[in-house]
């Protein structure tokens, strides 16, 4: 997938989120299915996932390089990483990773700045991917604590993916 189709998708997936979040009734902010996150921990679980990413992509090439080697393997299609992230969730059975372990429940007093911290970190995300040059898209790899280390084009695709699963869970389950 093209870096500016990856950019386009992040929009459409973030501001599917933002419209459903927006419509949400504002009492079930802090409310949610029988032992899973509330509306409230699930948008914060999101940004959590993002500002590492937009630090990350921040860093001069070279560190992520040294830090984190280079891709050995060609890059996955958007379904292929779907499905995979879909599989490895099912291996893990339900475990949060550190971020998001132990989560605070935000308040609906804080709904609205972490709406607007989201919608910030969404837009440097798709700023950022239009910028990097293909081959580092393809070359560099980061860490991600289910999926092992991916190629920066992939990770960007999993987070398109990734806004798009907790929003199905949200428009089925809340």
């Amino acid at each position: 997938m093209h870096k500016d189709d990856i950019a386009i998708l992040l929009e459409e997936k973030y501001q599917n989120l933002f419209n459903w979040l927006e419509q949400h009734d504002i009492e079930r902010w802090e409310t949610g299915p029988e032992g899973k996150w509330t509306t409230g921990q699930q948008t914060l679980h999101l940004l959590q996932s993002i500002k590492p990413l937009n630090m990350a992509l921040s860093l001069p090439k070279f560190i992520l390089k040294f830090k984190f080697g280079k891709s050995n393997r060609a890059v996955r299609d958007y379904d292929a990483i779907a499905n995979r992230y879909l599989e490895r969730l099912k291996d893990v059975k339900g475990k949060t990773f550190k971020g998001s372990q132990n989560m605070k429940m935000p308040s609906i007093k804080e709904k609205q700045y972490l709406l607007n911290r989201l919608q910030i970190e969404s837009k440097k995300l798709q700023h950022k991917t239009k910028k990097w040059k293909d081959k580092d898209l393809d070359n560099l790899i980061l860490p991600h604590p289910l999926m092992g280390k991916m190629p920066i084009r992939e990770l960007l695709m999993w987070t398109a993916y990734h806004v798009e699963h907790h929003t199905n869970t949200l428009k089925e389950q809340y």
